[in-house]
């Protein structure tokens, strides 16, 4: 069952012609009525979103025309802005927690991600492969494990944020009293700060080191995908995660082989023989040379599919896409004199009637001393 939206100035308890300092004031009311942390109702945080996307929209000049002259439908779907990661209220981040005298909360800090491109062969794509990656980034020092004083030396607490490793700045606004929290300028969230810096890493905490990370290429991957492997991107410092590293898979072009989604495509020439009488010819596959049945009076542009031949499914075991072999029929272009005169008799069967006569064994109407037309008054 669809629920309509209630009317945004219903919401806010505002009247239509309310100035931009009625909505506010009407907004704080009805923020402060249904705020989570004020009441414990079971439909409060669902008033709580409606009456904040009511004042996104009323709030905003150009929004709040198209919402007076069309309504809900004027906004398109998008009535309000950056709600997406509600979670436990969490998600108003900074704008609701300072109005009402919450701690605006600082992403914890990483290491930088680093970015490596790697190209691969269309086999090694198909069936994955292992790569050594040379790799330079910031570590740890192992001289003093990150805390940048020299090993016996003494680490005392910040002055500055006295030992928590960030600082507060305390604000005010007609929505009440807020801090916001950042980390310490002196220690740069450390809490500590050293009388002797680490003689290796000159009191850095980190220094730069080549290292080899083996990664595995899963099979089935595709050119252009990227694959993450956490944790082994720079040092974030001492208590704050590594960044990631991030590997981008180049698929090279294969002289064979072709892909469409987990398909392989290929091609095959047929002897006009074969194509004719059927037959057996043998193709090469991921996997090998197979057998490939040449149904008679098979046609140039014709596909053979082999199931299960073509490229594993990346993330599924077990599962391949399948081969298509498009068939090319081939005339031979040299023919020695009994098979000239098969042909010839061939074609007479046909009721093809000669319609000149050389000798010239050089292209395809050389290949057949006479050169043949229907004739429409032989049966066929």
């Amino acid at each position: 069952m669809t629920t309509s939206k209630r009317d945004y100035y219903e919401v806010l308890g505002a009247a239509r012609d309310a100035t931009p300092e009625e909505l506010k004031k009407a907004f704080r009311k009805q923020a402060l009525k249904y705020h989570p942390d004020r009441n414990k109702s079971a439909d409060a945080s669902e008033h709580f979103k409606e009456v904040n996307e009511a004042y996104q929209v009323l709030s905003d000049p150009e929004r709040k025309a198209k919402y007076d002259q069309f309504g809900h439908a004027g906004l398109n779907g998008q009535p309000g802005r950056g709600f997406d990661g509600f979670e436990g209220f969490g998600g108003f981040g900074d704008i609701f927690d300072s109005f009402f005298g919450g701690t605006t909360r600082q992403a914890p800090n990483s290491g930088a991600d680093l970015e490596f491109q790697i190209n691969v062969s269309f086999r090694e794509a198909a069936f994955g492969v292992a790569r050594e990656l040379d790799i330079n980034r910031m570590e740890r020092c192992d001289r003093c494990t990150g805390n940048r004083a020299e090993p016996g030396t003494d680490v005392i607490e910040c002055s500055t944020c006295h030992g928590e490793g960030k600082v507060r700045r305390t604000q005010r606004t007609f929505f009440g009293q807020f801090q916001q929290v950042t980390a310490c300028p002196t220690c740069q969230g450390e809490g500590e700060q050293v009388k002797t810096a680490c003689k290796q890493c000159s009191g850095r905490g980190t220094e730069r080191r080549s290292r080899k990370i083996e990664v595995n290429v899963p099979a089935g991957v595709e050119h252009g995908t990227r694959l993450l492997i956490q944790g082994e991107g720079e040092t974030g410092g001492r208590g704050n995660r590594n960044g990631d590293l991030y590997v981008h898979i180049g698929v090279e072009r294969d002289k064979v082989f072709a892909r469409k989604d987990n398909d392989v495509l290929m091609g095959a020439e047929v002897n006009m023989t074969i194509a004719a009488l059927g037959g057996i010819i043998s193709v090469e596959t991921l996997d090998g040379l197979v057998d490939l049945e040449i149904n008679p009076g098979t046609q140039s542009g014709a596909i053979k599919r082999i199931k299960g031949a073509g490229i594993p499914h990346m993330g599924v075991k077990g599962r391949r896409g399948d081969q298509l072999v498009e068939l090319k029929v081939i005339t031979p272009n040299r023919l020695n004199e009994k098979q000239i005169q098969l042909l010839q008799e061939l074609a007479e069967s046909f009721g093809l009637e000669r319609i000149n006569e050389h000798s010239d064994n050089s292209g395809l109407i050389g290949r057949f001393k006479d050169a043949f037309r229907v004739d429409k008054d032989k049966p066929k």
